[in-house]
């Protein structure tokens, strides 16, 4: 399935009082809280990071996802969302597929891992990940939803993040002087 995805994150620094507010505006939770682990894989010159491009396997309750993600051709007329081509699969054999893109000279590159909590209101999404690094929401759908899920939420504009988590990984490990590779739970701990 190839779509358009529209979000934003956010800080979260209760996600029990954010699940309750959830609940008040009508949404209805779609998957508990499940790990997940994603690993991205570019080319040993990092060719698919300089086109602002990733390749990446999501194993999220019981499900193996191949994920290709892209910026758009042209603009999309504003820049208060995130937004990506995204083009999406099921995989059954995660080995299998690694082993194809190392015969095309992908390496793993990036491995990054969150508890994740799912809830829709049938119009879009509010995903609650709970990171190595902090608590964060992502509200997806179209942009006039996520405007309106997040003043109603109380999320104030200076507070709405179109970063990814590679980025925001960055930007913890710029401000903690750490020199850990991967955003995991095992590694974020070993390194505190």
């Amino acid at each position: 399935m190839v779509a358009l995805e529209t979000e934003i994150k956010f800080a979260v620094h209760d996600p029990a009082a954010l699940e309750a507010q959830l609940e008040i505006l009508g949404f209805r939770l779609i998957t508990p809280r499940s790990f997940e682990s994603n690993q991205l894989f570019d080319t040993p010159d990092r060719s698919l990071r300089a086109r602002r491009e990733l390749v990446r396997i999501r194993e999220y309750a019981g499900r193996t996802i191949l994920t290709h993600k892209r910026v758009p051709d042209s603009g999309v007329g504003e820049d208060r969302h995130k937004h990506r081509i995204e083009c999406e699969t099921e995989v059954t054999d995660a080995e299998a597929l690694v082993r194809v893109f190392a015969a095309l000279g992908l390496e793993p590159v990036f491995l990054y891992e969150k508890w994740r909590a799912e809830w829709s209101d049938g119009q879009g999404h509010c995903v609650i990940d709970e990171t190595p690094i902090g608590s964060y929401a992502e509200l997806e759908g179209l942009p006039e939803w996520i405007d309106s899920m997040a003043a109603a939420l109380n999320i104030a504009r200076n507070e709405r993040l179109t970063t990814s988590y590679g980025r925001l990984f960055d930007q913890w490990r710029e401000r903690t002087g750490s020199t850990v590779r991967d955003l995991t739970f095992a590694g974020i701990q070993t390194s505190a």
